[in-house]
């Protein structure tokens, strides 16, 4: 069954800060398959809250696991490498799909195309994001709890805010590929023989109206 979230619309966001109104009035998700677990057993705690603005999608991961890396400390960079949350999104038939990938210092990589290979990256400078960690920080061991947050304007997906479609196709990860416990955890389940989270065949539903 393809997992789905109904994405709210924020309200009464004069009176309230986005902390707050994520808080009452987002939509909790939990990033938790482990589709890899022979190779990969390993699985931080991660989950959040997605809403939507009249002008971008709002997306919090919070995250709580073993040992923290921030090596990549300018927008794209190989973020994927470091402690890192991810989100891809499609247009239904669009024919391409975008790939937001944040690590644990705010550092982005923003990129569309029809698949993994000749991706387009996207200019970064309007996408707000906010982070708990600032790096760079090699390896740190321990028990770390981190938090990011990503505003990606419907502009960047070349949407109209005021004219939106009824869904959007997406998964979530948390990945960290060169961190001390290497893992790959994503929303919606991936059925592939290594980790791959380059497939939208998988990807699951963003309910907007």
């Amino acid at each position: 069954m393809t997992p789905s979230l109904r994405i709210p619309l924020l309200k009464d966001l004069d009176n309230l800060d986005l902390d707050t109104a994520l808080e009452q009035q987002g939509a909790r998700f939990d990033i938790a398959h482990v589709n890899w677990p022979s190779e990969y057993p390993y699985a931080p705690v991660c989950a959040g809250k997605i809403a939507r603005t009249e002008e971008s999608l709002v997306v919090d991961w919070r995250v709580s696991g073993l040992d923290l890396r921030v090596q990549n400390l300018a927008d794209g960079g190989r973020i994927w490498e470091d402690s890192c949350c991810e989100i891809f999104l499609s247009v239904p038939s669009s024919g391409e799909y975008f790939n937001f990938e944040i690590n644990a210092g705010g550092h982005l990589l923003a990129a569309h195309g029809p698949s993994r290979e000749g991706r387009e990256t996207i200019a970064t400078d309007d996408i707000m994001r906010f982070a708990s960690v600032e790096g760079p920080i090699e390896q740190a061991g321990g028990i770390w709890n981190w938090r990011v947050t990503l505003l990606i304007p419907f502009e960047v997906l070349g949407l109209d805010p005021d004219d939106l479609p009824s869904e959007l196709l997406a998964n979530l990860y948390k990945c960290g590929d060169l961190t001390a416990h290497p893992h790959f955890l994503s929303w919606a389940p991936i059925n592939t023989p290594t980790p791959d989270f380059h497939r939208p065949e998988f990807f699951g539903k963003l309910i907007l109206k």
